[in-house]
C-alpha cells in the first residue's frame, strides 16, 4: 500500500501540472477583466478536438501541433473578448459574464456536436500507453510530457507577468483597473490580450487532456466544474493559488483512488472545496493576496 501510495502523489502531481495550467488561465482572465469564464472547458475541448485532427488526418504529432493550436486558441479568445466580453458594462458584471460565457460554450458545444457527432474520441500517439521505470515506479510518458510542458508554458507565463512591460499592465490591471487606467495603461488592449492567452493555453491542456481520456463535445462541462473548483479554491484572482490548488486536488484525487475507491475521487474536489471555504471564505490564497502579488 505505502508503493501505491507514493505512486498515487506522484501521478497526482504529474496531472496536477496540466490542470494547474488550464486553471491558471481562467484565474488570469478573471484578475484582469473580473469575469468568470465558464467556456474555458469547451475552450479545452476545442484544444483536443484541434490536436486530434491534426493528428489523425495529418498525420502532426499532439505536441509539434501546439505551434498550431495554441495560436489559434489564442485568436479564438482575441475574438471571443472583442464580440462579446468587452461589451459588457460594469455594472453586475461578473454575473453578466457567467451567462455570456456560458451562451458561448454552448455556442461551441453545439458547434462541435454537429461537426464530429456525439461519438468520443481520443488521441492515441506512440507514447500514449508507454512508460518511464525510475526508481521502482512507472511514470506514464504523456503525463511526464505534459508536466514538463505545463511547467515551461507556466514559467513562460510567468515571465511574461514579471519580465516585461506588458507584464506590468496586467499586474497594474489586477491590483486596480480604474488606477491603470489613470496611469495611462491600455486596460482594454490589456483584457483583449489576457483572454487571448488565457484560452491559448486551453490547447495545450486540451490536447494532453486528449491523450489521457476520451472526449466529447459534451466533456467541457465537466472540465469546467473542475477548474472552477481549483480556482475558487486556490482564491479568486490568484494564479499561484490555482496552481497550489491543482496540484493538491489531483493528489488527493489520485490518493483517494488508491486508498478507498475510484468511484468516490471526485467528490475530493467539492469536499476539499466547501472545507477550505466554511474556514477559510476567500480561498486558500484569496484575492487580496492574489493582487499583492
Amino acid at each position: 500500500m505505502g508503493t501505491q501510495l507514493v505512486q498515487a502523489v506522484v501521478d497526482g502531481v504529474l496531472t496536477g501540472g496540466v490542470y494547474a495550467l488550464m486553471a491558471a488561465g481562467l484565474t488570469l482572465i478573471f484578475g484582469v477583466l473580473d469575469i468568470i469564464n465558464i467556456a474555458q472547458g469547451i475552450f479545452v475541448v476545442l484544444g483536443a478536438y484541434l490536436s486530434y485532427v491534426l493528428w489523425s488526418d495529418l498525420g502532426i504529432d499532439p505536441f509539434l501541433g501546439l505551434l498550431i493550436t495554441i495560436p489559434t486558441l489564442f485568436f479564438v479568445g482575441v475574438g471571443v473578448e472583442w464580440a462579446f466580453i468587452r461589451r459588457l458594462g460594469e455594472r453586475d458584471r461578473v454575473t453578466m459574464s457567467i451567462l455570456v460565457t456560458y451562451a458561448v460554450s454552448l455556442i461551441l458545444e453545439g458547434i462541435l456536436d454537429n461537426a464530429f457527432g456525439t461519438n468520443v474520441f481520443q488521441l492515441r500517439p506512440s507514447y500514449e500507453s508507454s512508460s518511464f521505470f525510475v526508481f521502482g515506479f512507472y511514470l506514464q510518458q504523456i503525463y511526464v510530457y505534459g508536466f514538463v510542458l505545463a511547467v515551461v508554458l507556466l514559467a513562460a507565463i510567468y515571465a511574461l507577468l514579471y519580465r516585461s512591460r506588458f507584464g506590468a499592465s496586467v499586474r497594474a490591471s489586477l491590483q486596480d483597473r480604474t488606477a491603470a487606467q489613470l496611469i495611462g495603461v491600455n486596460v482594454r488592449r490589456v483584457s483583449t490580450i489576457t483572454f487571448g492567452i488565457g484560452t491559448a493555453v486551453t490547447a495545450a491542456g486540451g490536447m494532453v487532456f486528449g491523450v489521457t481520456n476520451a472526449f466529447s463535445a459534451n466533456s467541457g462541462a465537466d472540465l469546467i466544474s473542475r477548474l472552477l473548483s481549483i480556482v475558487i479554491l486556490g482564491g479568486l484572482g490568484s494564479i499561484g493559488g490555482a496552481m497550489g490548488a491543482a496540484v493538491l486536488m489531483l493528489v488527493l484525487e489520485d490518493i483517494v483512488a488508491t486508498v478507498w475507491s475510484p468511484v468516490w475521487s471526485p467528490v475530493v474536489y467539492f469536499a476539499a472545496l466547501l472545507i477550505v471555504l466554511s474556514i477559510r471564505p476567500v480561498g486558500l490564497f484569496g484575492r487580496t493576496a492574489a493582487r499583492a502579488q
